[in-house]
């Protein structure tokens, strides 16, 4: 009997053995197939090829073939990239991804040039200059797009609902991202417009709310995070927190059962337990939907506006020996429900399409704001 149970154990083992090693033998003849393409197109191609780019290109596709987010910089990128997180840069003030090979606007910053220029949430920038994006990488496109400051640059965008393409002509400007704005309105709400997360905000808001709650008139808040791309994970925690007396905020799933995390609110809600509604839209991205989609969880808040963009997941900036570095999806965000951020988004409690991009505080023309200032005052 005994002999039976090794031998069937030999067997499963030997089943094993022999697929991984036909695994790892067919990853080989993938690579070897790999670099005779490269040696014939080296060889055949009509034009002369530069065959570092190509490999940089290579590497792009493969990292983008897993999700939009994940890419290669060069040590170039990699480098401007560490200069602009100081939170001071040369640029036109967009977040952007990639959707099938196309550049997709995630949302214009407040107060940049993208966002005075009319640039939207959802459009798709087909050429920059005279230069088709189609078949670019992210970091190719984001670099067309970088210029001395002052310089004009012209896109060329499709958008939903248009037939024919959009010309923008914008002028590059130093991006001084200020992430938060407060005011009173209507005498009795608390009007908070968080357009980032960035290492500043928590204080800011903490800061604004605590002046607002020095008012006694104010009855009810409104937390607007339409068109806020996201930021730091931290930030998105700590602001949820300031809403929420206790409960789970989010998590994350990695493949590691390891680093799976979940996070808590503490005791104490800032507004004390005030009405409160968040306003989000298709420019809502990362901690910005962790944010709306803990509080709508927790039934602390009433949602509303337009499905958010549907980016949950975490990136890791990993450096590589020739001090470039690679963005990689590590994780995914989950809210306390236990549902998936990741291209689905967080749904408003009430749906309400938007008549234009003019945020600005008391504007006529400003359909969400000015139908949750209805709702708040009954």
């Amino acid at each position: 009997m005994i002999n039976k149970i090794l031998a069937a154990l030999l067997l499963i083992c030997t089943f094993f053995v022999s697929k991984a090693y036909s695994s790892e033998n067919n990853i080989y003849k993938k690579i070897d197939l790999f670099g005779e393409v490269l040696e014939k197109i080296n060889k055949e191609y009509v034009d002369e090829i530069n065959q570092s780019e190509s490999m940089d290109s290579a590497i792009n596709g493969l990292l983008q073939s897993l999700d939009p987010y994940s890419a290669y910089m060069s040590p170039e990128i990699f480098n401007e990239m560490q200069t602009e997180t100081s939170g001071e840069f040369g640029g036109l003030g967009i977040e952007v991804g990639m959707e099938s090979g196309v550049v997709k606007v995630i949302s214009p910053i407040d107060d940049t040039p993208a966002s005075k220029a009319g640039i939207k949430a959802g459009d798709y920038i087909v050429k920059i200059n005279n230069t088709q994006v189609q078949g670019k990488s992210l970091s190719e496109a984001v670099d067309l797009m970088r210029g001395p400051v002052g310089s004009g640059i012209e896109l060329t965008i499709r958008r939903r609902g248009e037939k024919k393409a959009l010309i923008f002509n914008i002028v590059r400007e130093v991006i001084q991202i200020k992430s938060v704005k407060a005011d009173l309105l209507e005498k009795n709400i608390g009007y908070v417009r968080l357009t980032s997360f960035n290492e500043n905000s928590g204080k800011q808001i903490e800061r604004e709310i605590k002046k607002l709650e020095k008012n006694d008139s104010v009855k009810s808040y409104i937390l607007d995070l339409r068109n806020n791309p996201g930021g730091l994970l931290s930030q998105a925690i700590k602001i949820s927190d300031f809403f929420l007396d206790n409960g789970e905020i989010v998590s994350t799933k990695s493949r590691k059962a390891s680093e799976n995390r979940k996070w808590f609110a503490k005791k104490g809600d800032l507004t004390n337990g005030k009405k409160l509604i968040v306003l989000i839209n298709y420019g809502s991205a990362s901690a910005s939907e962790i944010v709306a989609g803990a509080l709508k969880d927790h039934k602390r808040a009433i949602l509303l506006g337009e499905n958010s963009y549907g980016k949950g997941s975490v990136q890791s900036i990993i450096p590589l020996k020739n001090k470039g570095a690679i963005r990689l999806t590590v994780a995914k965000y989950y809210l306390p429900s236990g549902k998936s951020i990741s291209e689905v988004g967080v749904s408003p409690d009430i749906e309400i399409g938007e008549e234009n991009k003019d945020f600005k505080i008391k504007t006529k023309t400003d359909n969400q704001l000015d139908y949750a200032i209805k709702l708040l005052n009954g």
